[in-house]
C-alpha cells in the first residue's frame, strides 16, 4: 500500500517539475533573445538536465521511508 510519504513526494515532484520548466523557459526567453543559436542550445540543454538532481533527491526521500529493516 502506498505511503503518505510517497503521495507527498509525488505531489512535490509534479509541482517542482512544472514550476522548474516554467521558470527555465521564462529565464531562457528573457535573457537569450539576442544570443546565438549555440548559446540558446547550450542553456536549454543544461536547463533540461539540471532538474534531475533535485528530482532524484525527492525520489530518494520517497523511497527511504518505505524500507524497513527487521
Amino acid at each position: 500500500m502506498p505511503s503518505l510519504r510517497k503521495f507527498i513526494g509525488m505531489v512535490l515532484l509534479v509541482v517542482f517539475v512544472v514550476t522548474y520548466a516554467f521558470f527555465a523557459m521564462v529565464i531562457g526567453d528573457m535573457t537569450l533573445q539576442n544570443t546565438s543559436g549555440w548559446v540558446s542550445f547550450a542553456y536549454f540543454a543544461v536547463a533540461g538536465l539540471v532538474w534531475v538532481i533535485p528530482a532524484g533527491a525527492i525520489i530518494w526521500w520517497m523511497e527511504r521511508g518505505g524500507k524497513k529493516t527487521t
